[in-house]
């Protein structure tokens, strides 16, 4: 029996470390290619996931309500429908009490600016300085009377966004209704990717979770409905013209992490000062919106929200830029909570489950 030679054996190896190299490269290239293509048909569906997305937030964020029904003895599908015919005549009756006004105050804000920026400009040598240094009355007339005309001349474009709009709200309802009626399902379907072992405390893990976003979600809502009934109350008094407009914009600022109140507040200087001039209204506005911030961040805020979101300031600010950046307003209103519920995930309790411990 001949032995085989050196130089066989090393062709030999040569050979079978070529074909292993060819595999261990085709592998590694189907597999890019299928990451490739995962990745562009998740671009291609974004919009779509998006709209998944928010929707399952919203479901997330009632479920603690829904919870507290079922626990007063409704079966789920109950809680679920009276939870959803409880928002939609909220939001039919607001449409219907709060939009015709709203609609003609804002309007009418937009029309009547030009006026206000004039008169506050013959009351004020600084604002009239600054008005004819950058022509802003004749800017802002000329954008008024052209108003009518560009909505008129868009108004194909107008009505395809607003069917847009509608189709994707249509959508996230609905989606939003199957992702809380199917919720317990869902946690269990989470659960159950963990070894058995973990599976009660993965449950735990999920229950935390939900509670933290729902939380979150109720109390900024409470929070902003407060901010807008203070900022209507105190407008009112003052006899600041389209207090309804402004404190409905106040009310949807405020939704907006760190920045939201501030931009609420600006806003209703500005229309302020336009309208019933510096002294003494848009001192006393500004006093209060100050005043009420105090209040908010120190009184309201801790009380409503408690332990919903146990954050440091800067992630907070990390955390809603990117929201914001990858999302916009959404992304933005999502990042904090989505963020606590990452903190819960990664506790070291949590981490446990993955080693058995």
């Amino acid at each position: 029996m001949t032995e085989p030679t050196g130089d066989s054996e090393v062709g030999g190896l040569t050979r079978v470390s070529t074909g292993a190299v060819l595999r261990w490269s085709m592998a590694a290239t189907i597999g890019v290619l299928v990451v490739l293509a995962g990745a562009y048909g998740v671009y291609l569906l974004r919009d779509i996931l998006v709209l998944v997305l928010v929707a399952l937030f919203l479901a997330v964020g009632i479920e603690p309500v829904v919870q507290w029904l079922c626990r007063r003895g409704l079966p789920r599908w109950l809680a679920v429908g009276a939870v959803v015919a409880v928002q939609l005549l909220l939001l039919a009756v607001f449409v219907w009490s709060v939009g015709p006004p709203l609609v003609e105050q804002g309007s009418k804000l937009l029309g009547d600016l030009p006026g206000y920026l004039h008169r506050l400009s013959d009351e004020s040598d600084a604002v009239r300085r600054i008005t004819d240094r950058y022509h802003l009355t004749e800017r802002l007339t000329d954008f008024a009377g052209e108003l009518p005309a560009k909505l008129s001349g868009g108004a194909v474009g107008f009505f395809r966004q607003f069917v847009g709009f509608l189709a994707s709200t249509v959508t996230v309802i609905a989606l939003a209704i199957y992702f809380m009626a199917a919720m317990p399902q869902l946690r269990n379907g989470l659960a159950r990717l963990f070894p058995p072992r973990n599976r009660d405390r993965a449950a735990e893990v999920i229950d935390v979770v939900t509670t933290k976003v729902g939380g979150y979600m109720l109390g900024n809502i409470a929070v902003s409905v407060i901010a807008g009934a203070a900022t209507y109350v105190c407008l009112r008094l003052l006899g600041v013209p389209f207090a309804l407009t402004l404190a409905v914009t106040v009310g949807i600022t405020d939704l907006i992490p760190l920045i939201g109140a501030t931009l609420g507040a600006v806003i209703c200087l500005t229309v302020t000062v336009f309208t019933v001039g510096f002294w003494p209204a848009t001192v006393v506005v500004a006093v209060f919106f100050v005043a009420y911030q105090a209040v908010e961040n120190y009184l309201i805020s801790p009380r409503v929200q408690r332990n919903a979101v146990d954050l440091s300031s800067v992630t907070v600010l990390l955390v809603a830029l990117a929201g914001g950046t990858l999302l916009g307003l959404v992304g933005a209103l999502m990042a904090i909570p989505i963020a606590a519920a990452i903190k819960v995930v990664l506790s070291p309790r949590v981490a446990a489950l993955y080693d058995g411990s």
